[in-house]
């Protein structure tokens, strides 16, 4: 999997990684990946719910030590 933008959003707490991951999203082209590392418990249903509210498909979730990963494709 080829990412094209990686956006570093730890020590950050809800609601700024999915702000932030908004306004990467919004500078890619369609069918970019990005993928976002936040070490913010909680972000794994946020992104959830940030995918299905703004069309931005969830590739993959995953949890590397005290890191939530969040992979997401622009719609």
């Amino acid at each position: 999997m080829e990412i094209d933008k990686e956006l570093d959003t730890r020590g950050l707490n809800c609601p700024l990684p999915i702000l932030k991951a908004k306004k990467a999203l919004a500078e890619m082209a369609s069918g970019q990946l990005l993928r976002v590392v936040s070490t913010d418990s909680g972000s794994n249903r946020d992104f959830q719910a940030f995918a299905k509210q703004t069309g931005n498909e969830l590739v993959e979730q995953q949890v590397a030590g005290s890191d939530f990963i969040h992979i997401l494709k622009r719609r």
